[in-house]
């Protein structure tokens, strides 16, 4: 794609990445730049609440998992040590048996098995959502299926669905909105990013996960930017230092403000935009 692409996030959940995502969005939007944004927390998505968008016409997103050929497996157990969720467990001449749930469709398995017993079975996983917000502005929403506690591969697709969105419409920016966590999932949403916005708070626990998160985009080298949220309430000594650490600049501070609650909760975050 032409345009840059950016994320979102922080860590610590109710830090206000989404807020923050989309008011730089409508701001970029405002400004002309065609803007998709891609909300990426696939197992609580709520850009388009906050958009007030309804999301229609569902495109599936599938995934692949391991099936096992009892004819062809000769119980080696090889599949069980290459797996690094630890979604299979195997007992010396017995059939592995695969955890479905805890599966990211790797591949691992089905690849080292030495007699071609285990292939891939494409299941459905979740669905994904586009929306023309205004003339410039689009929104790629994903959501998985209850239960499912890999999402990373989920949020791969979806993603991937935003980049050829982003490409077909020549847009000048992907904004993408990971979930909170530095896990799996974040990581799917943050390959590829040319820089992150760290959104955190001025509190104990906003503090230790800007941490976290800093030092994960310092291992995947992806420069950040921290977004100071209700920047007036608590104490941003610990952030200032966590900061200095990383050698990262606070480019923004966002007072707390009645009315942005106000219009967070009413969906119409269009009228906060000049807070960025």
């Amino acid at each position: 794609m032409k345009g840059r692409m950016i994320a979102s996030t922080g860590g610590k959940g109710g830090t206000g990445k989404s807020t923050f995502a989309i008011l730089l969005a409508i701001k970029l939007s405002n400004d002309g730049e065609k803007v998709v944004l891609c909300d990426c927390d696939v197992e609580c998505p709520n850009d388009y609440l906050l958009l007030d968008e309804e999301i229609l016409d569902p495109e599936p997103v599938y995934r692949e998992l391991p099936e096992l050929d009892e004819v062809k497996c000769e119980k080696c157990g090889l599949c069980s040590g290459v797996c690094k969720e630890n979604a299979i467990f195997w007992v010396k001449e017995k059939f592995p048996l695969f955890f479905i749930e805890l599966c990211s469709g790797c591949g691992a398995c089905w690849i080292t098995c030495p007699n071609d017993a285990i292939k891939p079975a494409e299941e459905l996983a979740g669905e994904s959502f586009v929306n023309k917000v205004n003339r410039t502005l689009w929104l790629v929403t994903g959501r998985s299926k209850p239960g499912i506690a890999e999402t990373g591969p989920i949020v791969g697709e979806v993603k991937g669905r935003a980049m050829k969105l982003a490409e077909e419409v020549g847009a000048d920016h992907l904004i993408v909105d990971t979930s909170p966590g530095t896990h799996c999932n974040v990581i799917q949403a943050l390959l590829k990013c040319e820089k992150a916005y760290v959104v955190t708070e001025p509190t104990p626990l906003g503090a230790h996960d800007a941490g976290l998160i800093l030092e994960l985009l310092q291992k995947m080298q992806i420069p950040p930017e921290i977004v100071l949220n209700k920047a007036d309430v608590g104490d941003k000594k610990p952030i200032e230092k966590i900061a200095s650490g990383f050698g990262v600049s606070i480019i923004l501070e966002i007072p707390y403000s009645d009315e942005l609650v106000r219009a967070y909760s009413q969906g119409r975050l269009e009228d906060m935009v000049d807070l960025i």
